[in-house]
């Protein structure tokens, strides 16, 4: 059993599965214990696994396409939410950080095949992800991966400014065309929609991109009437571009789940180990000072918690 924190109070509370996982972790470990008069860093640094300290890096797999939570600065290094966590995360485990740009639909599989240590990229964790199910339900045959969740998360509808189209819920998109990165916890969302809209008559077409920027255009140019994205990148997209001119989100947040950061289901020593690098970044107030840079507090966890996602 991993070791997780005493919780802190007046953060925003994690899923109810999440919360369990948390909350037996404490009931078992208790608030003191041998760890306790140990100084906390040295206590995370000691926690990561020999291949991890010996090469002195973590190697991180990163969809760089997807503003604020990743993307590539003005400079070209990587920017956003997840590359500062992960620096801030890095220096906590005492070892270098390096993201490796990959598709999004490559991450878990990169991850899989060893291309990098851990797979960060606003990866929501989901029972699919985690036991590698198919659309079906059913085992695809493939491994899946452990999670460590770090943030809170939900779905959000992205129009055209002015909403000309008057869309506002799921069912406003039957009989019309929407645009969406495939791969997604929104892929996974409007998969379901489409059987719902076929049930009405209305048959939904589903544009799938590579990136988010590509879905996006298609809004733009009107020829998808909405586009879905995690909350912050969505309420991004519509801030930023064209001066907050061409988009806007419509509509309440729906499926609110947590990021998390994948690691192979054999590396539970360095999945233990970034748990509590988190955990330390949460209690110095490190972690609350990248959310509020990226003004994403609203997501924030009361600490980090592993397969929490519902």
């Amino acid at each position: 059993m991993h070791h997780l924190p005493c919780l802190l109070p007046g953060r925003r509370a994690l899923p109810a599965a999440a919360a369990l996982t948390t909350a037996s972790a404490l009931l078992l470990t208790g608030c003191g214990g041998p760890e306790a008069s140990k100084d906390p860093a040295d206590v995370v640094k000691a926690a990561v696994p020999k291949a991890q300290r010996t090469a002195g890096v973590l190697r991180i797999g990163s969809d760089l396409n997807y503003a604020p939570v990743e993307f590539r600065g003005a400079d070209g290094k990587p920017d956003g939410l997840d590359p500062d966590l992960a620096n801030a995360l890095g220096k906590v485990l005492d070892l270098r950080v390096e993201i490796v740009d990959t598709p999004f639909d490559k991450l878990i599989p990169g991850l899989n095949g060893r291309q990098f240590d851990v797979a960060m990229s606003a990866i929501s964790d989901t029972p699919q992800r985690r036991d590698a199910l198919g659309e079906d339900g059913k085992p695809t045959g493939q491994p899946g991966v452990d999670f460590v969740d770090y943030f809170i998360a939900g779905t959000s509808i992205i129009v055209q400014k002015g909403n000309p189209k008057g869309i506002r819920t799921l069912d406003d998109i039957c009989g019309r065309t929407v645009a969406l990165q495939r791969g997604t916890t929104q892929d996974e969302i409007i998969g379901r929609q489409v059987a719902a809209c076929s049930r009405q008559g209305k048959p939904l077409q589903v544009h799938r991109f590579d990136s988010d920027a590509q879905a996006l255009a298609e809004v733009a140019a009107g020829t998808a009437v909405a586009g879905f994205n995690d909350f912050p990148v969505a309420a991004y997209a519509a801030k930023t571009t064209d001066g907050g001119n061409r988009f806007e989100v419509t509509g309440s947040q729906s499926q609110s789940s947590p990021y998390g950061i994948a690691v192979n289901k054999s590396d539970t020593a360095l999945r233990d180990a970034v748990a509590k690098g988190l955990d330390q970044l949460i209690r110095s107030g490190e972690y609350d000072k990248i959310l509020a840079k990226w003004n994403v507090s609203a997501g924030a966890a009361q600490a980090a918690a592993i397969n929490g996602g519902l």
